[in-house]
């Protein structure tokens, strides 16, 4: 409840190896050199909270997923 998502600067952009972006496009800073990965999920905003859920378990599947692969 009390996680809330936050904009993608720069700076942590560039701290990253690998930058996970989900759907935010052409407002994502792009920085050379880095591994990007997109994952296209359904927005929660205003979903019940049975959708909310499924979304949130899918976002652990994949981070699992990419962890592993690292």
């Amino acid at each position: 409840a009390d996680r809330v998502p936050r904009k993608l600067a720069r700076e942590l952009a560039e701290q990253a190896d690998v930058v996970v972006t989900m759907g935010c496009g052409d407002e994502c800073p792009y920085i050379p050199g880095k591994r990007y990965v997109d994952w296209e999920l359904d927005d929660p905003s205003g979903r019940p909270p049975e959708e909310v859920r499924r979304i949130r378990d899918e976002i652990a599947r994949r981070v699992d997923a990419l962890v592993a692969e690292l």
